[in-house]
Formats: structure tokens, sequence, C-alpha cells
């Protein structure tokens, strides 16, 4: 089983952004749409002094080409780390799915899938990993010194 190694910097970023959605989630609880809960907890982050971006477009290339069906990512905090949310009964395999691809295109290691519409949000938050991560950083630094080595 592969292994992915998220760095301290994200993990913190994780960390904030699951104490913000347990702030938002204190105060309206469940039953609101995703876009009120998005709005929210980027207003909480930012109030932490994070960057965030919302419905950041993501730009679609198959074999060079763009793709005209782009994707709107809801949250990117820091840079660094993704945040899907829902306001859905339940998760889906698909939404986990969505945000694998998404971590991949973006060459991200961790995400966060978080569900609204739960009694505790702690039922709702789960984490995504972009399982080809390391391998993807192991190979780019096996190149580099490959090519730091040549005469």
């Amino acid at each position: 089983m592969k292994q992915v190694v998220v760095p301290a910097e994200i993990e913190r970023l994780a960390r904030a952004t699951v104490d913000a959605a347990l702030t938002v989630h204190r105060a309206l609880g469940p039953g609101l749409l995703e876009n009120a809960y998005q709005q929210c907890l980027a207003i909480e982050l930012t109030h932490q002094g994070l960057s965030v971006e919302q419905e950041k477009t993501l730009p679609l290339l198959y074999r060079g080409q763009p793709v005209e069906t782009s994707y709107r990512l809801d949250l990117i905090i820091g840079g660094r780390l993704l945040a899907e949310l829902k306001a859905v009964e339940s998760v889906l395999p698909i939404h986990q799915a969505q945000g694998v691809t998404y971590l991949k295109l973006l060459r991200l290691p961790l995400g966060l899938l978080i569900n609204f519409n739960v009694s505790l949000i702690k039922d709702g938050i789960s984490r995504i990993l972009n399982l080809d991560f390391q391998t993807e950083t192991t190979h780019r630094t096996f190149a580099s010194i490959r090519t730091f080595r040549r005469p």
C-alpha cells in the first residue's frame, strides 16, 4: 500500500480548516445550502489569517488540448489544501472520487471533504489523499539528483 507523506504545513492548514468547520457548524447547524457554508467557512478561515480562494476554476487539459468543461473547486486554503464542501444526506463514493481527481490535477497530497448536513460535524469530515503524490515527489527528487550529478 502506498503511503502519502503530507507536509507539516498542509497538516496545519487541515487542522485549522477542521477547527473552522466546527465553529461554523456550531453557529449554523445542519440544513443550509452548501454555498452558505462555503462563504461562512471562508470568512472563518480568513479571520484566522489564512488565504482562501473560493470557486477556483480548475482547467482541464486532455492530450495537451483544453477541454471546455471546467470545474470549480469550493475552497483552496493557503494555496495548498483543497476543501470540498457538501450539504447532503450522505456522502457518496463519487464525492470521494471527485476529490481524488481534483487532488491529482492540482498535484496536492491532501484534501478535506466536509459535509455540513450532519448532527455532529466530526461525522461529516473525511480526509482525501492523493496516493500518487509521494510517487511524483520521489520521481522529481531522483530526476533532480541525476541532473545535478551530470558533468
